[in-house]
């Protein structure tokens, strides 16, 4: 199974859990001049522009680094700016691998 496959199929556990946790999903692979955003989601009236990372034989929480998260940054700032929007934001990852763990607000 190629790369971008396995990644759709942690994209879409990742949209489950997601619903199943009461978030409404508004968007999903969205590309900007910036870079890409997997996920976008709304709960409680706050944004969650979210970076989806999965595998098996290594955490792949790791593969999130500063330059990885300094494009989503950019990419949602530049999202919320073409939108006309100004919500309350953050930025998440959600790690899939047998389990789907959702980090909230991520920094580095």
């Amino acid at each position: 199974m190629n790369t971008r496959k396995k990644g759709a199929i942690g994209e879409k556990k990742a949209v489950e859990y997601l619903i199943s946790a009461g978030y409404k999903i508004i968007d999903t692979n969205v590309y900007t001049k910036l870079g890409e955003i997997d996920i976008i989601a709304k709960k409680d009236d706050v944004y969650h522009f979210i970076e989806v990372k999965s595998g098996k034989s290594f955490e792949p929480i790791y593969n999130i680094t500063p330059k990885k998260l300094k494009r989503v940054i950019n990419s949602a700032m530049l999202y919320m700016k073409q939108k006309g929007i100004n919500p309350v934001f953050c930025i998440d990852a959600i790690v899939v691998k047998d389990e789907v763990d959702h980090f909230v607000n991520i920094t580095f």
